[in-house]
C-alpha cells in the first residue's frame, strides 16, 4: 500500500470511520467495510468484506455504484472464468498464430477455444463461442462454410504450421516422440490401409507427436500416410522438425541399426530401448546398482559397445510376473522347456541403448517420461476426440489435426498449471473448465458486472496465480 493511501485511511478513522480497510491489487487501491459475525458451526468469528469503492490519489475515494439488472438494461451474460483462463494461458499461442496466419488467425483461436473442453462440429462453433466473453475483442468469421474454408487454408499452408512449431519449440532441445494411428471412415486418398494394434482392416492415418520433455507440452504434430513404418516416419519427423543436436527420446518401436546410425549423423543424443529379441541382450551386462521406481524394486547395470552405452535393468516385481505366465503357458503346452529357458533370461529386463553417458537412474527417469506423451495422445484422441475424421479431402484432415493440436496444447497448459499448484490429483481440467464457466459477465447498457465468484473458486485462482477476477466485479 503507497503511503498516501495509508495517510489517507488514517485520516478516515480520525474522523471515526470505522472498519475501513484498504486493498492493494494490481497496481490499484480498494475500500472495503469488513466486519465480524460469529459462525456457529465452525464456531469461530468470521471476516466479512463489502466492497465500497475504488481510491485514488486525487479525485479521493470513488463510489461503486449498485446496480440492478432488468431486462430494459441487459445486453447479454457471456461465460467469463473460463475465457479469463484462456486468455491468461494462451498469450504465447496467439502471438504465433497471429504471426504465421494473418488472415486467417481469429477463426483458427476460436476453434482451438471451443474445442479445448471436447470435440465441436463446425456448425455449433458459432454458438459455443459467442457463450464465451470476448477477452481479446477479436471478430472471427466463424460460419460452418467459412469454417470448412478456414480448414483447407490451415491445411494446405504447412510453412505457416511449421512456424507456429518452431515459436512453441524454440527452447525446447529434450524431446519426446511416438506415432499413433487414427481411423478414419472418410475417402481421402492420404489414409491407407496399415498396421494398427486393434488390427481393425480399415484405412488410417499416422499421427506423429513431439513432446517437450522439460515442460511436458506438445511441441509440433505430423501426418503421415498409414502405410509408413515407424522407423521411416522418424527420419522424415526429425528432418521438418529441424532439432539436430537435441535430446530425443523413442519407444523400442523405433529400434534398428539404421535408425541408430541416422541418429547418430544427425548428431542427436537418443535414449531408445532395444527389442526384446535383440542380440544386445547377449552382452554381459552386471547389475551391480539398483533404484526404486513407484515402489519398485530394479536392478540395474551399465556396459559399452564402441561410442553406444547399454543400460539393463531387471524390475523384480516384472521379472516375477513374467515368469509366472511363463510357467503358465508350459503348463497349458503352449510352450516347451527350451522356450521357458529362453525366454527367462530376458523376464523383467529392459535394455535401453544411448549414446549418452550418464548414470543408470538419470537415464531410466528419462525413459519412463515417455508416459508423458502416451497422455497427451490418449488426450488427444479420447478427451479432445480429434480422431472423429469424416473429412472428404486432405487438406481438411490436415487443418482439423492442426487445430486439434492448438487444442491439445491450450488442455495441456491448463494441465501443467494444475500439476506445478499441486491440484491435478484432485481436479481435472474439464472439472476446472467447468467450474469457471459458471462465473458470468453480465452486460448492460452503461457497465458490465461480474458474477459472485466463489470461494473454492477464489482459492484455486490463488493458487494458480493468474489473478482471473477483478476485486471490483463491477
Amino acid at each position: 500500500m503507497d503511503e498516501w493511501a495509508k495517510s489517507w485511511l488514517m485520516e478516515q478513522r480520525k474522523m471515526g470511520k470505522k472498519g475501513l480497510e484498504i486493498k492493494y491489487i494490481s497496481n490499484h487501491h480498494y475500500v472495503y467495510h469488513s466486519t465480524t459475525h460469529w459462525d456457529k458451526q465452525l464456531k469461530k468469528r468470521i471476516k466479512d468484506s463489502d466492497y465500497i469503492g475504488k481510491l485514488d490519489r486525487t479525485k479521493g475515494l470513488i463510489e461503486g455504484v449498485k446496480r440492478s439488472v432488468t431486462a430494459k438494461n441487459l445486453r447479454g451474460i457471456k461465460e467469463y472464468g473460463n475465457a479469463m483462463l484462456f486468455d491468461r494461458i494462451l498469450t504465447d499461442m496467439r502471438s504465433c498464430l497471429e504471426d504465421a496466419f494473418k488472415d486467417e488467425w481469429e477463426e483458427i483461436y476460436a476453434l482451438a477455444i471451443t474445442r479445448a473442453s471436447g470435440y465441436m462440429p463446425l456448425k455449433r462453433v458459432h454458438s459455443a463461442w459467442d457463450k464465451i466473453y470476448n477477452v481479446q475483442k477479436i471478430n472471427p468469421n466463424l460460419d460452418a462454410k467459412n469454417l470448412s474454408h478456414v480448414l483447407k487454408a490451415v491445411g494446405i499452408d504447412s510453412h505457416a504450421q511449421d512456424s507456429v512449431f518452431r515459436a512453441l519449440s524454440e527452447k525446447d532441445k529434450d524431446l519426446v516422440y511416438d506415432l499413433s494411428t487414427v481411423l478414419t471412415k472418410s475417402s481421402i486418398n492420404f489414409a491407407e490401409f496399415g498396421y494398427n494394434k486393434n488390427k481393425i482392416h480399415i484405412p488410417q492415418i499416422n499421427i506423429a507427436l513431439f513432446c517437450s520433455l522439460e515442460t511436458g507440452l506438445p511441441t509440433m504434430i505430423r501426418t503421415i500416410p498409414g502405410s509408413v513404418r515407424d522407423i521411416k516416419s522418424l527420419y522424415n519427423s526429425i528432418v521438418e522438425a529441424n532439432k539436430e543436436g537435441s535430446t530425443i527420446i523413442l519407444d523400442r518401436g523405433f529400434f534398428s541399426k539404421d535408425a541408430i546410425k541416422f541418429l547418430l549423423e544427425k548428431k542427436m543424443s537418443f535414449i531408445l530401448p532395444a527389442r526384446r529379441n535383440s542380440l544386445l541382450y547377449e552382452n554381459d551386462i552386471d547389475l551391480n546398482n539398483h533404484l526404486f521406481y513407484q515402489d519398485r524394486l530394479i536392478k540395474c547395470g551399465k556396459g559399452k559397445i564402441e561410442d553406444i552405452f547399454l543400460y539393463l535393468y531387471e524390475d523384480q516385481q516384472l521379472m516375477l510376473e513374467e515368469n509366472i505366465t511363463l510357467y503358465q503357458k508350459l503348463d497349458e503346452g503352449k510352450i516347451d522347456a527350451n522356450k521357458l529357458s529362453e525366454a527367462q533370461k530376458r523376464a523383467g529386463k529392459i535394455l535401453i541403448v544411448s549414446n549418452l553417458d550418464l548414470d543408470e537412474n538419470t537415464i531410466f527417469m528419462q525413459y519412463k517420461s515417455r508416459d508423458r506423451i502416451e497422455k497427451l495422445f490418449d488426450t488427444y484422441k479420447n478427451a479432445l476426440q480429434a480422431d472423429i475424421l469424416y473429412l472428404q479431402d486432405n487438406e481438411s484432415v490436415f487443418g482439423h489435426i492442426f487445430i486439434s493440436f492448438l487444442s491439445l496444447y491450450a488442455y495441456t497448459k491448463i494441465e501443467m498449471a494444475l500439476k506445478k499448484a499441486d491440484l491435478l490429483r484432485k481436479q481435472s481440467p474439464k472439472d476446472i473448465l467447468l467450474d469457471l464457466s459458471k462465473v458470468y459477465l453480465v452486460e448492460l447498457n452503461d457497465c458490465n458486472i461480474i458474477s459472485e465468484i466463489p470461494r473454492k473458486l477464489e482459492t484455486l485462482d490463488a493458487k494458480l496465480g493468474f489473478n482471473l477476477f477483478p476485486k471490483n466485479r463491477s
